[in-house]
């Protein structure tokens, strides 16, 4: 039901638009001049004084008009830029606009020759806009403006709001001081500093409320609104230093986000994770069943990287919490950094270079081989085992595989039926296997015995699947003639010491963790994980989820979307669908998917609804979370 005592007063410019639209004007009428750098910069600083309250309104008009060098003509390119800088969130609300536009006002410092034409797309029409006007000459140059007009003195705002003399509660949104003042005088009773464009400290400080967005505002008010929970109250924490790309992203999605370089112990995060909706981590934070049972908002985990046995999936799934991860975004970096110490093993370049740092000229062939013609065997053949092929037999190897699940062969590459088989005709073995506990020591003192005699072994996988005390043993006897090993059973938490039985052995390669640690994996993880966690918190896709129904319903316009998660458990959807049916509601689009312990459903309804129909869904038994998307 719409509230008529409520009357709505916005500002135009850093408000509506995301832009001043005189400083707009000036890039397009100075562009290309040989001063248009420093013009500019003057004209900014002089709208910036004039916002804040630092000089009068008055002043910094006739200042910034002079400088301007504008034409009439030029209004028609100004509005035309105007209307794809309209603020994302306030087009995103449209529906607002429109359907409470008797209640909308603009009262605006900027000019009615470009703020009528956007507004009237947002059904406000000029009689309730409220601006100055320009000045022209016989030429139709820009030379100045009304100086009668009210909004062209200082703190006009105050005066324009009185003479409206508007009944009800009025409430102000604005980016600006110019704004609040209107609040500071008395006329109005609520004043709501808009940051989505521009954060100013002297208006945000004395303000009712801050919106970061207009669906902050509706939210606050209890409007209609394009999201039911604006995306600034959704709390994400990002652990262990993950890629400032990741932060970017969704901070420019609207998300509030805080980012730690380090990872947190398991009491620490059952604290740290209350009222997080969104949690982001690498290999090293374990999301353990107490932690999951202590988040009390938590929606989804998002992890960095490709292992997901951090995480207790199963728990998760069971709170309702989706899981996505990186299966591929890194694999080129862990397959490059394969391919390097395969090479570098080989030619037994590691000791050389550590007898040259230490002052030592041991120029030999002895122990240095090249790699094409020799037998390459991995294990585990994934994502990253494919590609290893693939470079590998370019490089001139002759490449041996073992999976227990049935792979198709690479180029010329063969399939071994048993591990010892790979293990018996391997020169080089690397490790690509997946996180599963029953990989532990999978390759032990056993497994390196049937290795062949001065073999070498590469380990980019999981630190658990190498028995270290017997890898050690191997490479002393001279068994194994070198390795390289990027992780290990037990990993510090962040940056500093760190000891290990491989430690200066000789032609033994020690990463710390690095497999995937290029700034290009880094950047696509940081951009690939942050779109499935903003895809699921948008619209409910669940798609590449690790532990759960994998859903995709495109988004529709006008309706409103409801998630559904509930135990897999008969006539769930019959249950939902009656309580859709009792409150009379329409489904335009449904999509179930379940596994053998969860259900989840978006429904897709094309009315309006009561909302004891939300009260009604969540009480349907075996719901475990139910959210309202839009």
């Amino acid at each position: 039901m719409i509230d008529t005592a409520r009357k709505y007063v916005f500002d135009f410019d850093s408000t509506l638009t995301r832009v001043e639209a005189l400083d707009v004007l000036a890039e397009m009428t100075l562009k290309g001049k040989p001063d248009y750098d420093e013009v500019i910069a003057k004209i900014q600083k002089i709208t910036n004084l004039g916002i804040d309250g630092d000089i009068s309104f008055t002043e910094s008009l006739e200042r910034r008009i002079q400088l301007l060098d504008a034409h009439k003509n030029d209004l028609i390119p100004l509005v035309e830029e105007l209307r794809h800088k309209i603020s994302k969130s306030i087009e995103a609300n449209k529906e607002f606009f429109e359907k409470f536009s008797d209640d909308i006002y603009v009262i605006s410092c900027g000019f009615k020759e470009f703020i009528d034409p956007i507004v009237k797309e947002y059904n406000i029409p000029s009689e309730r806009v409220y601006a100055n006007t320009f000045e022209f000459d016989e030429e139709g140059n820009i030379i100045g403006f009304d100086e009668n007009n009210v909004l062209a003195s200082h703190n006009g705002k105050i005066e324009c709001l009185k003479q409206l003399n508007l009944d009800g509660e009025v409430q102000v949104i604005g980016d600006g001081y110019s704004d609040y003042v209107m609040r500071e005088s008395g006329i109005a009773h609520k004043f709501f500093a808009y940051t989505e464009n521009v954060h100013r400290e002297k208006a945000a400080n004395k303000a009712d409320h801050i919106a970061p967005n207009m669906d902050e505002f509706l939210f606050v008010n209890d409007l209609p609104r394009n999201l039911s929970y604006p995306k600034n109250r959704i709390k994400i924490l990002l652990l262990e230093n993950v890629h400032s790309d990741a932060f970017e992203n969704l901070s420019e999605d609207g998300f509030s986000v805080e980012l730690l370089t380090h990872s947190i112990p398991e009491e620490e995060l059952i604290e740290k994770i209350k009222g997080v909706h969104v949690l982001g981590i690498r290999s090293k934070t374990q999301v353990t069943q107490k932690v999951l049972d202590a988040a009390d908002k938590l929606l989804v985990v998002g992890a960095f990287c490709i292992g997901t046995t951090q995480i207790d999936l199963e728990h998760a799934k069971k709170k309702g919490v989706v899981v996505f991860n990186a299966p591929y975004s890194n694999t080129r970096s862990v397959v490059e950094l394969a391919i390097g110490e395969i090479i570098m093993l080989t030619r037994s370049i590691f000791p050389r270079s550590t007898e040259i740092h230490n002052g030592s000229w041991q120029k030999t062939a002895v122990g240095s081989r090249e790699v094409r013609g020799k037998n390459l065997g991995i294990v585990g053949y994934g994502n990253i085992g494919k590609q290893l092929s693939i470079l590998a037999e370019a490089l001139g190897m002759r490449v041996y595989y073992y999976d227990i699940e049935d792979s198709l062969a690479m180029g010329n590459a063969k399939k071994c039926g048993t591990l010892e088989d790979l293990l018996n005709v391997s020169d080089v073995v690397t490790l690509h296997i997946d996180d599963n506990p029953a990989n532990e020591n999978f390759i032990g003192e056993r497994e390196i015995g049937q290795m062949r005699d001065g073999a070498m072994l590469v380990n980019l996988s999981r630190g658990f699947v190498v028995d270290i005390a017997a890898l050690a043993d191997a490479l002393k006897t001279g068994k194994l003639s070198g390795a390289a090993i990027d992780v290990y059973p037990e990993e510090p938490r962040s940056n500093g010491e760190f000891k290990s039985e491989l430690q200066g052995l000789d032609n033994v390669i020690l990463t710390p963790h690095i497999g995937g640690s290029t700034e290009e994996a880094q950047r696509d993880i940081a951009d690939f994980v942050p779109n499935k966690i903003m895809d699921y918190i948008n619209s409910g896709n669940t798609v590449d989820a690790v532990n759960f129904p994998n859903i995709r319903l495109p988004k529709q316009n006008g309706v409103h979307r409801f998630l559904h998660i509930h135990k897999n458990m008969p006539g769930i959807m019959a249950k939902i669908n009656a309580v859709l049916a009792e409150y009379e509601l329409n489904i335009s689009g449904q999509y179930l998917s379940t596994d053998s312990e969860v259900g989840y459903v978006i429904t897709d309804l094309d009315k309006e609804y009561n909302k004891d129909v939300i009260k009604a869904l969540k009480k349907v038994e075996n719901t475990i979370k139910f959210r309202v998307l839009y």
